[in-house]
């Protein structure tokens, strides 16, 4: 690992979620000194990925970052694939729709497709939710094994009273959602909000994505023709990106620790 940029990289994970601090806090935060956290906050300013508020002498995160977000979301073959796909699903649903990717021990959502009944919703294109807490993470986590192990050996934090933050209790809901390509989540984010999520897989077999519906948890049990539309709508994409088989392999792990797709017979 680069010292550089790992302590630059530190630096704008202590910013996100709109924190605004100033060196001394972060050189607290990082436990580094207050002139080595100066430097790399002042080169993070040249590149505009950093910014100094006016008037005061806190730190935020800048604009830069958005314009290489956007970069990252226009070329993401996955969204670039599944957006007709997402839209469609909503409509058949009449339910919003989340497409997600791992990101460490979150689910970034990389397209987000609002109700179609014109009630005015929030758009969620670019934010992440714990993986432990959403039914598109329990898919990821359920198709990687050593991702699981990851998320489950810190902490796991509590989003409601309905979170799951037992690591055992959690890990024993993931074959169950291999066996049935689906995952569901009943006010473990947002008190309220429940989802349906399904795996997509790209050429290789593996899971490299999932699927939502958003509902209502007054909705639920929902009609089980949703289930049906999302994980149609999963294999729908997983044949654009090349994947002919369904449902997506069952992960093995391999000798090194890494997890491999099975491989369907014949």
């Amino acid at each position: 690992m680069i010292q550089a940029i790992d302590r630059a990289a530190r630096v704008l994970h202590a910013l996100q979620g709109a924190r605004h601090l100033g060196i001394s806090e972060l050189a607290r935060e990082l436990d580094l000194a207050p002139s080595t956290v100066h430097g790399i906050v002042q080169s993070l300013r040249e590149h505009g990925l950093v910014v100094k508020e006016r008037g005061s002498q806190r730190y935020r995160l800048g604009p830069m970052l958005l314009k290489m977000s956007n970069v990252f979301l226009d070329t993401h073959e996955v969204r670039a694939r599944a957006m007709q796909w997402t839209r469609e699903l909503a409509r058949r649903t009449g339910l919003s729709t989340r497409l997600g990717v791992d990101l460490f021990d979150e689910v970034l959502i990389v397209h987000h497709n609002r109700r179609p009944d014109g009630s005015q919703q929030m758009y969620e294109t670019g934010l992440t939710i714990p993986a432990h807490a959403s039914a598109m993470g329990k898919v990821l986590l359920a198709y990687h094994p050593q991702l699981a192990r990851q998320v489950t050996d810190a902490p796991l934090r509590p989003l409601t009273g309905d979170t799951i933050v037992d690591p055992e209790a959690l890990l024993a809901t993931l074959p169950g959602i291999v066996a049935n390509t689906l995952a569901h989540e009943r006010d473990e984010a947002v008190l309220g909000e429940s989802a349906i999520a399904a795996p997509i897989a790209d050429r290789t077999g593996e899971v490299v994505a999932a699927i939502e519906v958003v509902l209502p948890t007054s909705d639920i049990p929902p009609d089980p023709q949703i289930g049906n539309h999302v994980r149609e709508t999963a294999r729908t994409i997983s044949r654009e990106l090349g994947w002919r088989e369904w449902p997506p392999p069952a992960p093995v792990e391999s000798t090194d620790g890494e997890e491999v797709p099975d491989q369907p017979e014949g």
